[in-house]
This record gives structure tokens, sequence and C-alpha cells, in this order.
């Protein structure tokens, strides 16, 4: 492996671009070898002023551009499983942003796949596990002084939903970080799920059920709610509150500088994930380019990836049907013990 980390990323939209920054300008120990995405004006924007950088607009095609040693998959969801098993059959790490896949079905080829091949080659990109304050909480619950775990209290709102946002997005897209961040928060596998409709709110477009609230079990006997509300209005926010036999904490209040004048006082909300999470984001790509140069791969596994998938797929279950819905995960893989 060269001084430099020859990175593919696949995709040069919203999250492509701002990791094509990230690897040419914030982390160390990288570089944009490659970038491909269906649309090359997009791709070749995104890489503007970046030397050496192999444009295409095939993902296999970006693979197998010179000086490519590993891959940031940040293309759409239904996209990511065909990019993993191509990586994996060129033995190529792989950062892959969330969704994993999209599906159940899929998410277990490709966990199966690096099963079959004895060795990890996927992170997933769940980069809450690389908030400060994700951090703090996630240690705090570990070091036990708090007692055990009862109930998570989860809120994540955005200012607006995209065009052609679904109801079933807000959980296989929006809930699937608190999907993974109880997972890895509690040491605990979600069971069932539950998910209640309010009336939507004014703000939301025709026909999109925002908000709701949804409610999982786990298997250690701890609740995990979610309030999830895309059309907010007013900001980004992400708050998570444990609840302990001997205690709370909670993380993710606004924070920034309190501007106080004419009568009244207020902070700044964020109004995006990508300012939110930025720093988390930038430890991500960081510690995924350290660990590949030494020849490792560590965070978030494809297990991860899989059960994340999963819970999702029944949660989207429970809101069609109305009924709490089972969440059945296949045997975990030894690789990932």
């Amino acid at each position: 492996m060269g001084d430099l980390l020859g990175v593919a990323v696949l995709g040069a939209g919203h999250m492509g671009a701002d990791h094509i920054r990230r690897l040419d300008g914030v982390v160390s120990g990288a570089r944009v070898a490659a970038v491909a995405d269906p649309d090359a004006d997009r791709a070749r924007e995104a890489v503007a002023g970046i030397d050496g950088v192999a444009v295409h607009t095939e993902a296999e095609a970006a693979l197998d551009a010179p000086g490519v040693e590993a891959v940031l998959i940040a293309s759409p969801g239904p996209a990511h499983e065909e990019a993993l098993l191509a990586a994996f059959a060129r033995g190529l790490p792989v950062l892959c942003e969330k969704p994993m896949t999209p599906e159940s079905a899929g998410a277990l080829r490709v966990l199966e796949a690096e099963a079959r091949l004895g060795r990890r080659l996927a992170q997933i990109g769940f980069m809450r596990r690389y908030d400060t304050e994700y951090r703090g909480l996630k240690a705090l619950l570990d070091d036990g002084g708090l007692g055990r775990p009862l109930m998570l209290h989860c809120v994540h709102r955005n200012v607006s939903s995209p065009p052609g946002f679904t109801s079933a997005m807000l959980i296989d897209s929006s809930v699937s970080h608190e999907i993974d961040a109880a997972r890895w928060l509690l040491g605990q596998e979600l069971t069932a799920v539950t998910v209640l409709r309010p009336r939507p709110s004014a703000g939301a477009p025709e026909g999109l059920l925002d908000p709701q609230f949804v409610l999982f079990e786990t298997d250690g006997g701890a609740l995990v709610d979610v309030e999830v509300f895309v059309n907010c209005g007013f900001g980004y926010q992400v708050r998570c509150e444990a609840v302990c036999e001997a205690g709370s904490v909670r993380v993710g209040d606004d924070r920034g500088p309190l501007v106080t004048g004419r009568g009244s006082a207020g902070t700044e909300v964020p109004q995006d994930y990508l300012v939110r999470f930025a720093e988390a984001y930038d430890r991500e790509v960081q510690a995924w380019v350290d660990a590949t140069r030494r020849g490792h791969v560590t965070g978030p596994t494809a297990w991860d990836g899989y059960a994340a998938s999963t819970v999702a797929e029944a949660g989207v279950h429970a809101l069609e049907t109305g009924a709490r819905t089972q969440i059945d995960l296949a045997p975990r893989p030894a690789l990932y013990d």
C-alpha cells in the first residue's frame, strides 16, 4: 500500500460529494483515486480541482481503476449489494454508507458472502458510533454506575423531507440510525416493533405519515421509543436519553453559543445532518482509513448492517399493518462473534 490509500468513491451526490471533500482535504493518509456516478457531469464537478482522479459512470470500472486500494460506497441503497459483492470479489476493504442494503434478503446475501471469505472487508457507515456525545453515553452505560438501562427515549427530527420521501422511509431511512444506536448502546438485539401513527402534521406532504412513534423491545428487557418527525420545519435534532435504574443521561441537546438580545435568548439549531454530525463523519472516515492502512477492518460490521435492515423491514411491516411485529434474525456467523 502506498503512502496514501487510494479510494474509489461510488456515488457523487450529496453524501458522496461530501466524502470526496473529506478524503481530499480533511482526513490524512488517503486520496481519491477514482469516482463513479451515472451522471458523469456530477462526478466531474465533485472532483473538480483534485488531480489524478479517474471518473467513470460504472461502479466496477472505478473499482478496477489504477491505484484503487479501498472503496467508499455512497450511492443510493439499491446499488449497495452489487457494489459490496464486487468489492469482495476484488478483496477490497469497503466503507459502505447505510443502509447496507434496503432489504433484509440482500443484506443476508452480503453477510453470507463476507462470511464465506472468512475475513471482514466491510464497515457500515453508522456514524453516530463516532459522535463524541454518543460515545460518552456508551461509556457511561458500559461503566454500569447508573445501573441497568431500562429505556431509551429517542428523537429524530428533520426540517423537511426530500421529494419522493415515503412513509416507509421514515423508518428504513431515518430511524435506521436509531436502530443501530440502540443495539450498540445497549448491547442487545431488538426483538419486536410497534409503530403508532398520530394525525399527520399539516407541514407534511400529502399522503406522508409524518410524524410516527416507533417502539422497540429488546432481548434484554429494555424498551426503546423513537419520535421521528421529518417535516418539523425548524431544524435537525437528534436526541437520546437513557433511563437507568439509578439515574439517566441525555445527549443531543442543541449546542452552540447562547445569543441574547432584544428581549430574547436562543441558540442556533442545525439544519442538516452533515452539520450536526460533521465531526462524527470526519472521525469515522479517519478511523476507517487508519485501520485499512494497517490491514484491519473495524467499526460497525456487516452483521450490524444486516440487523439494521431486518429490523427496519419489520418496522415498515408494523407501520403498514398496525400490528406489533416480531423481529427474526438469522443465526450470527462466527466471523462476527
